[in-house]
């Protein structure tokens, strides 16, 4: 249970239910995606030779959005990292990097506690223990311009700040060096940004399956709007 905090006061109690999931056109040829919608990324199915990466499907570049990434128990390697990245970082590379914020194009803390940007690293938190099943939770506020962290509910603090400066589209992003790892998705919330988009998620709400939207007596652009959100 993520622990209270005032910064997940207005996502949690006054958002909605987030539904994005793993991209399957944006992402390295070594993370096959399983599960329901993607939520799995799995790295590197037989063997690793480098670092493999993919973006989420949510822009984050309006209101607060709060999601969790539970690393499997086969947590190791050189670097397993959670982060946010513009669609210009890499997700690929036939080397054992950092690559969430080896460059400007992206922000990211590894399992080894270390947070990267732009190719600096500092300390950010104690190292996750190795295989160990974890599960990380990341406050993104645009508002604010902070990318906050939590681990197994723990607040860890605010490890970037001046995103909202950003001036390009940021998204999810998470990466792995070592075999046979996963990243799932947990729970998403995000704030409302309109009276239409607050209507909207009162709507998908109540739906199971996204082809029962195309059941809907609306309009093909409303339904086509509504859809919108389960990506």
């Amino acid at each position: 249970m993520v622990q209270i905090h005032p910064d997940l006061t207005s996502v949690m109690l006054q958002g909605c239910d987030d539904y994005w999931a793993w991209n399957k056109k944006d992402k390295s040829h070594e993370v096959k995606l399983v599960g329901t919608r993607q939520q799995t990324a799995h790295f590197h199915p037989k063997w690793s030779n480098g670092t493999a990466g993919v973006r989420g499907t949510r822009c984050l570049n309006y209101g607060i959005h709060y999601w969790e990434v539970r690393l499997s128990q086969r947590l190791f390697g050189t670097s397993m990292m959670l982060g946010v990245g513009t669609k210009r970082a890499r997700l690929h590379v036939d080397a054992f990097v950092n690559l969430v914020g080896e460059d400007e194009q992206s922000w990211g803390i590894s399992h080894k506690g270390v947070a990267w940007h732009s190719g600096k690293s500092r300390t950010f938190t104690k190292p996750f223990r190795e295989n160990e099943a974890t599960t990380v939770g990341l406050l993104f506020d645009w508002n604010k311009g902070t990318l906050s962290y939590f681990k197994d509910g723990e607040y860890l603090g605010v490890a970037f700040t001046g995103l909202n400066h950003v001036d390009q589209e940021l998204f999810p992003i998470v990466c792995s060096t070592a075999a046979k790892t996963e990243m799932t998705l947990g729970r998403r919330r995000r704030t409302y940004h309109s009276l239409q988009d607050r209507c909207r998620a009162a709507i998908v709400s109540k739906i199971r399956e996204e082809k029962q939207i195309d059941t809907l007596p609306l309009p093909v652009r409303i339904r086509s709007f509504l859809k919108d959100t389960l990506r």
